[in-house]
């Protein structure tokens, strides 16, 4: 049983329920993170810069590089000019429908708007993520995914990607910068710079007119 934002989440496939927790929520993850030596690496204020690609202090998302859900390396640079959502995923999480619903719409509305959403699978939240690339692929497409899966990484402690670790430290979270459960989303503007942070209680769709803001310009 886990405690976050506005839901208490629970059972095998960590399902929805219960009422307004708050800020309580937040500060137990906290406390879960601080409870151990990788939790409390995570959450140092004196983290270092992080570094791209090319072993050079990160000045962008476009200095990074990552595995797509297939394996192949997707240099993110690709993406210059575009808004994006970076979001870390789950397949058995009591947010994955509404979530990839939801993404799906902003998807199909925005997308010719240059709207683009990576997706990266991971099972550091409950254990809600155990399948393979591959099988988090089939599950994806057949909830209408169409945006860009990639492959599945940590997110928090020592081997979390580079570009998760970067994210964090340009859009700190509440009470700690480590990301506290599945669907944390970055809003990304055009020139590679993180520009917002939302929780997993905070849904695609309520992030719209930060979204139009940043496409519009």
């Amino acid at each position: 049983m886990f405690l976050l934002g506005r839901r208490l989440l629970s059972g095998p496939r960590g399902a929805a329920v219960g009422a307004t927790v708050g800020l309580l929520g937040t500060a137990m993850v906290a406390i879960n993170l601080l409870s151990s030596p990788a939790g409390v690496a995570a959450c140092s204020a004196a983290q270092p810069p992080v570094a791209g690609a090319d072993g050079k202090v990160a000045s962008s998302v476009y200095d990074f590089t990552a595995n797509d859900i297939d394996g192949k390396p997707v240099q993110l640079g690709q993406y210059r000019g575009k808004v994006l959502i970076i979001v870390n995923v789950a397949s058995n999480c009591g947010y994955t429908d509404g979530h990839y619903k939801e993404f799906n719409q902003l998807y199909k509305e925005y997308e010719a708007k240059g709207l683009r959403i990576l997706a990266f699978p991971c099972n550091q939240f409950g254990g809600q993520e155990p399948g393979t690339n591959a099988e988090i692929k089939q599950f994806a497409v057949g909830r209408g995914a169409k945006y860009d899966l990639f492959a599945k990484v940590d997110v928090n402690g020592d081997e979390a990607h580079p570009l998760w670790q970067y994210l964090k430290q340009r859009q700190g979270g509440t009470l700690v910068d480590a990301i506290k459960w599945n669907f944390t989303k970055f809003l990304v503007d055009r020139n590679g710079q993180p520009v917002g942070r939302y929780g997993p209680t905070t849904s695609p769709l309520e992030m719209r007119n930060e979204l139009e803001k940043y496409l519009n310009q």
